[in-house]
Order: C-alpha cells, then structure tokens, then sequence
C-alpha cells in the first residue's frame, strides 16, 4: 500500500516561508489560508492563499478578517495580500489549526473579490 504524498487544499491553513521579500510584503514563516484546489497545487506545486498573522494593528485593518482560532488566538487573515508560491519549493506544512472556520474562508473569497472583482 502507497502513502500518499501531503498536498495542501482549499481551506486549509499551512505554514509556509514568505522569503525572499520585498517592500511591505510578509517575510518569514507565516499561515496561509489555501485558497486554490488540492489538484491544481498538486499538479503545479503552486498554491495560492492568503497570509496570515496576529499581528494586533490589523484590528483596525479593512482588508483583515479577524477571527478566534483554537485557545482563543485571534488571528487576521489579509484579504489584500493575495499570494502564489511553489509549495514544495518553500518546504510548505500543515499548520496544527489544519483548517479554517467556514464562515472566515467565505468571508475570505468575499474580501478578495470585492479588491479584484473575479465573479461579477
């Protein structure tokens, strides 16, 4: 019996290493929220998410969405500072939070959208 080889997927929370940076991007090990489908990162090693953090400044942040992950962590994720990066290539994990919350992936895609209007 084969193991089958971790992929990120849509929904998913993983670390990932944001370096090299430029400017204001994020530079780092940070959370991403996976936005693209298991296949396609599968199949490009490219996943594309959105970075987190807890940073407390982004409280006051319109394009952060805030939310409590386990023990209560509050945690943004930065719906302005959509990302791709080769997965493999930056040693991508999976995040212990595994997943977020439905309603924050939702709240996410609507964020996104309302900057880059994808669905009109």
């Amino acid at each position: 019996m084969s193991k089958v080889a971790w992929a990120p997927d849509r929904g998913d929370i993983i670390w990932i290493d944001c370096n090299p940076q430029v400017g204001r991007e994020m530079k780092n090990m940070h959370p991403m929220l996976v936005l693209s489908p298991k296949v396609f990162n599968e199949t490009t090693s490219i996943v594309i998410g959105l970075p987190m953090t807890m940073a407390e400044y982004n409280d006051t942040n319109p394009f952060a969405i805030k939310f409590k992950g386990p023990k209560n962590v509050t945690s943004y994720v930065l719906g302005h500072q959509p990302k791709s990066f080769d997965w493999r290539a930056r040693g991508a994990k999976p995040h212990p939070w595994k997943q977020a919350p439905h309603e924050v992936f939702v709240a996410a895609c609507e964020q996104l959208n309302q900057i880059i209007s994808i669905c009109e």
